[in-house]
């Protein structure tokens, strides 16, 4: 079971959404576009004529993929829909992941936690990987600070290795505000277990065969078994009854039966799930006590 957050995209129609002009005109302008930022980026001398055809070229594709999308739209299909018909599917669960590490951000300074309502119990997961994330952070910005002195006399490049250091600095920041502001959560029967903003999984109660706390420091890939290490550590194991689905990062489906994952208090998500399995659930109807 995964959340409704990083299932995958709806399946595609037969027909494709695009023309066969506006294919075509895609097949010529993305190449097109390729090479000329290869060309700036290199200082290879450009004529302007060059330069304002690639822009004509770049928004006449743009003004296209607008007008499907509009089109898509008035069709009745939601923006989900119109986009995975629009973004090839790969493409599409990658640009979700970078939304949601951006979007951890926010939540991080805004001290907001994602999926943690009222009912459930919220674990923490990120405190082993917080001196990593924040000294590989400084190295990226010491390294933003030293090419951009070194680059001084070629702006074009010194241009795109500023935006590029920058997002690197803000990716590794997101990975770990992720980690932070998305934690195990039990909840009405289900463990929701997660590691930074591309693992997000449900796992029932009641598929819990067995779960027993043991700290594991090195982890074998093995064909039904997932590892959701945080500072190369799990700290307790869950065996299964039923596998639940753990897609990878593209979404090909995965069946797994054991889950190792990692908190920072590994006894009490160990005794919350313990009695999670042992509690009976309440029969349908049945008055609840203050």
């Amino acid at each position: 079971m995964t959340t409704p957050e990083i299932r995958d995209f709806p399946p595609r129609p037969d027909s494709p959404a695009r023309g066969p002009v506006l294919r075509r005109l895609r097949a010529v302008a993305v190449p097109a576009q390729l090479v000329l930022a290869g060309c700036l980026i290199g200082g290879a001398p450009v004529p302007d004529t060059v330069l304002l055809g690639g822009r004509l070229l770049l928004l006449v594709l743009l003004g296209a993929e607008a007008y499907v999308w509009l089109r898509l739209r008035r069709l009745g299909l939601s923006r989900r829909r119109a986009f995975a018909l629009l973004v090839p599917r790969r493409v599409a669960r990658y640009v979700a992941h970078e939304a949601r590490i951006m979007a951890s951000l926010v939540r991080w300074v805004a001290r907001r936690p994602h999926g943690v309502g009222e009912a459930g119990e919220a674990f923490p997961h990120a405190r082993d990987q917080a001196a990593v994330a924040y000294g590989f952070a400084f190295v990226c910005a010491a390294e933003t600070v030293a090419l951009s002195y070194l680059l001084t006399d070629w702006p074009v490049v010194h241009a795109v290795f500023l935006v590029v250091d920058v997002y690197t600095v803000l990716f590794v920041l997101g990975m770990h505000a992720a980690a932070v502001t998305r934690p195990h959560v039990l909840a009405e029967g289900v463990l929701r277990v997660r590691q930074a903003a591309h693992v997000d999984i449900r796992v029932p109660v009641a598929r819990i065969a067995s779960v027993r706390r043991e700290t594991l420091f090195t982890h074998e890939k093995r064909d039904g078994e997932l590892n959701l290490t945080v500072g190369s550590q799990t700290s307790l194991t869950l065996e299964l009854a039923e596998p639940v689905d753990a897609p990878t990062f593209l979404g090909a489906p995965r069946l797994v039966r054991v889950i190792r994952v990692h908190a920072d208090d590994p006894k009490a998500l160990h005794d919350a799930v313990t009695r999670a399995r042992t509690t009976p659930p309440p029969a349908p109807g049945a008055p609840t006590t203050a």
